[in-house]
């Protein structure tokens, strides 16, 4: 079975953003984050799963993914996400985000478990620690559809 553990991070909703990510598998160990300069808390506790499964090299091993984000393990848990998608995405936030998780979300045997945040548990504090230190670093990558939507709505 693979883990992967998530957290997300935005200073200020929106804001200055970044996500972290650890994925294990046996003895192997990964970390994975990025920061953008205008973003989500959601967008990032979403993304910070889009990355850790698109990472994996190998269909079908179950994977058992830990987020301290509601949204995302509603979302999917409770099968929202699938109305969603079949209504286009219609007034929903972060369809672009959604379109993306959903074929890698088929690709596994996938099970979400919440976990409560600033509780404690290792990995989730330490996915914190990369998204906040993403969040404030200096080179901060471009949220294009997230940037682009909200130009939208000025």
């Amino acid at each position: 079975m693979i883990q992967i553990f998530t957290d997300g991070s935005s200073r200020g909703n929106p804001g200055p953003g970044g996500y972290g990510t650890i994925l294990r598998f046996k003895q192997f160990e990964k970390e994975l984050t990025a920061g953008f300069r205008r973003t989500t808390n959601n967008r990032m506790e979403l993304l910070a799963v889009i990355v850790g499964l698109e990472a994996l090299k190998t269909e079908n091993i179950p994977v058992t993914i830990y987020s301290d984000s509601k949204y995302v393990v509603d979302a999917v848990e409770k099968k929202w996400v699938f109305g969603w998608q079949k209504k286009g995405f219609a007034g929903k936030a972060n369809a672009d985000l959604w379109t993306r998780f959903l074929p890698l979300y088929r690709k596994f045997p996938v099970k979400f478990v919440w976990l409560k945040g600033h509780a404690g548990h290792p990995e989730n504090e330490r996915c914190d620690q990369l998204a906040v230190a993403s969040a404030l670093s200096r080179n901060l990558l471009i949220d294009h559809c997230y940037e682009a939507a909200e130009k939208l709505l000025k």
